[in-house]
């Protein structure tokens, strides 16, 4: 069983380093293909055994890419990135929730979304994830199911029943990708907040 737990655990930790660089090879990929027609006016210049429309296109990526980061360096850049993204990428459906797991993971993480907490559900404390907050004060919760951190149940919890903890997300789905093994690390990390009866009944363990 602990051989299987360990595999189970590597094999979540693995997926959870290489999907993002297998994610930005895709783009990458991608947008290298939609530039070929750009750039192969000038690759025609270049000698036959070169690939040149593949270096043009992989160089204006990177050039783009460059002056974007540049850009995300300045007060005037911030305020132009931020309204493009508010205008455009967040109309798009699942953008924001992409992005903010994408943050945690990344540990720069800046706003509640896939913010590790504990919630109580029914008489228990429950691993999740805070996706966002609701006007009313109410949460939405993403509870997951084990080992599968990425497959679960979503709940709309008002705020005594959702106690953030202050740990990484990464440390969160290690914790569920080894079947609770780790937990204790969750309750102990809850921020402080007043006791519900499931809290309570934790903290007496």
């Amino acid at each position: 069983m602990r051989l299987f737990k360990f595999v189970g655990s590597a094999l979540v930790g693995g997926l959870l380093v290489l999907a993002p660089v297998y994610l930005a090879i895709l783009l990458l990929l991608k947008a290298m293909s939609s530039l070929k027609a750009l750039v192969r006016p000038i690759a025609t210049l270049l000698p036959a055994w070169l690939p040149g429309e593949e270096i043009g296109s992989l160089l204006v990526v990177l050039i783009v890419c460059f002056i974007v980061g540049l850009s995300a360096r300045t007060r005037h850049g911030r305020t132009a990135l931020a309204s493009i993204e508010n205008s455009t990428f967040r109309r798009l459906p699942g953008y924001a929730s992409i992005r903010g797991l994408a943050q945690q993971l990344a540990g720069h993480g800046q706003d509640e979304a896939w913010k590790p907490a504990l919630a109580e559900i029914e008489e228990a404390l429950v691993p999740a994830f805070i996706i966002e907050a609701l006007p009313d004060g109410r949460s939405t919760v993403f509870v997951p199911s084990v080992p599968t951190p990425f497959a679960g149940s979503i709940y709309i919890l008002s705020p005594e029943r959702v106690h953030p903890v202050a740990i990484p997300l990464t440390q969160a789905i290690k914790a569920l990708s080894s079947w609770g093994v780790g937990a204790k690390d969750l309750v102990a990390a809850m921020e402080q907040a007043p006791l519900g009866p499931a809290r309570a009944s934790a903290r007496r363990l």
